[in-house]
């Protein structure tokens, strides 16, 4: 089983958008996947509660932000988890022990910047990002190419030695999924064709 740890320390970056259309991906690739809410708000669940039954399966984990060792069941391919704001310390060494791929949204906001900053220094320093047992990849989030902000993030992101997967737009194709309980891969292919084409060389790279 692999796992991949969605995570920034600020509110609001897109995670949860994150977690749930990876996880829609990969249930629609007929991988067995299981996701773990670790936001006391449980957006995650909600959005998995509302998942219609003829869609490909995505099954939960029932377990505590704080357990240490869950009770995963082996049978699964994935675990996606969705991770609340402002995780760190033992809790983040927790989950990234878990993590094979650690993605890392960040929105073209100086707060988001300066939030991200600190967490991205944070997390290059622990032993497992260190020794090369988990991998991070960092993907722009709600990003209009054509905008200042859009350019001075991309700015920010070059001085890591981190790849940026990709940027994605900031459209109500997401968000009108997420009412149905549907990722974008859910969708017809002509009402999220552009949005597909983002999300490629994140789901190559998440196969490396």
């Amino acid at each position: 089983m692999q796992a991949i740890l969605v995570a920034n320390p600020k509110g609001g970056c897109g995670k949860t958008t994150l977690a749930t259309n990876l996880a829609g991906y990969l249930a629609g690739q007929n991988q067995r996947v299981m996701m773990w809410d670790l936001d006391r708000q449980k957006s995650s669940l909600d959005w998995l509660a509302l998942r219609p039954a003829n869609l490909p399966a995505i099954t939960r984990l029932d377990a505590e932000r704080d357990d240490v060792h869950p009770k995963i069941p082996e049978s699964n391919d994935w675990l996606v988890l969705d991770s609340p704001a402002g995780m760190h310390g033992k809790n983040l060494a927790h989950a990234l022990k878990l993590a094979h791929k650690v993605i890392v949204p960040v929105q073209p906001s100086v707060f988001d910047m300066a939030a991200s900053r600190d967490f991205l220094d944070r997390l290059m320093e622990e032993k497992i990002v260190r020794k090369h047992k988990a991998f991070i990849g960092i993907i722009g989030m709600r990003v209009d190419p054509r905008t200042r902000a859009a350019s001075t993030l991309e700015q920010f992101l070059k001085q890591y030695d981190l790849p940026v997967l990709t940027y994605l737009r900031d459209t109500m194709v997401y968000v009108n999924a997420a009412f149905n309980g549907k990722s974008i891969f859910d969708l017809p292919h002509y009402q999220a064709e552009r949005d597909l084409e983002q999300w490629q060389p994140l789901i190559e790279w998440l196969k490396t």
